[in-house]
């Protein structure tokens, strides 16, 4: 299956570059393409998550009055989430499904086909090239593995439930930090937009009322 969705993605990349002539511009094409395919499931897992934040004030106050109980803890937050018709687990769905096709594009763009010498350069970075082997040849380098750790916490945050989850909030950059200076221009590139186009999605869902949620008082 993924082997076939690569040959899917690698078919589109190229028919993109075909216009543009650009390896960088066209893998920024089929970024927002990938995304609009996959709209409707990531507006689920991110309104999932953004009815959850809503929640917190409740859930909260059933973890202070039940913190000796935790039989009794499960039972009334399972009854708070059927109040507000809520499954927690309708945020997993969605993403378990997209995940065959972001490890596609990442097979795909680990690996960049044979084309022009020229095509590859995007505003002077050479999109097969990592941090670390590329780090004294141009700035553009470092600026896209920052892009990657600061869209990723932002993004993190966006999503974030609760204090529990704070550490996943800094772990999260971290990693991707890490992995931006070993990968290739070309999939940090595709990571950055694609961060890019999930806070302007969530942005977008913030501003409408969150189903069954609720506010502190």
């Amino acid at each position: 299956m993924i082997s076939a969705l690569v040959e899917i993605l690698n078919s589109i990349l190229l028919a993109i570059n075909d216009f543009t002539n650009n390896y960088g511009l066209s893998i920024i094409i089929l970024t927002i393409l990938v995304r609009v395919i996959t709209w409707p499931l990531m507006s689920k897992q991110l309104a999932s998550a953004r009815a959850m934040q809503e929640l917190q004030p409740e859930i909260k106050k059933l973890q202070e009055k039940y913190k000796n109980d935790k039989e009794k803890l499960n039972a009334a937050t399972l009854e708070l989430w059927k109040k507000h018709n809520i499954n927690p687990a309708a945020g997993c769905l969605p993403l378990l499904i997209q995940l065959p096709i972001l490890w596609a594009v990442f097979q795909l763009l680990k690996s960049p086909p044979p084309l022009a010498e020229e095509s590859f350069f995007l505003l002077g970075v050479d999109m097969r090239l990592a941090l670390e082997t590329a780090w004294k040849s141009h700035p553009g380098y470092w600026i896209l593995v920052l892009l990657s750790g600061v869209t990723t916490f932002i993004q993190q945050k966006m999503v974030t439930t609760d204090k529990s989850q704070q550490s996943m909030m800094i772990m999260m950059p971290l990693l991707f930090l890490y992995f931006s200076v070993k990968f290739q221009a070309g999939l940090v590139l595709y990571w950055v937009v694609n961060n890019l186009l999930s806070i302007g999605q969530q942005m977008l869902i913030n501003r409408r009322p969150a189903k069954g949620a609720v506010s502190e008082k």
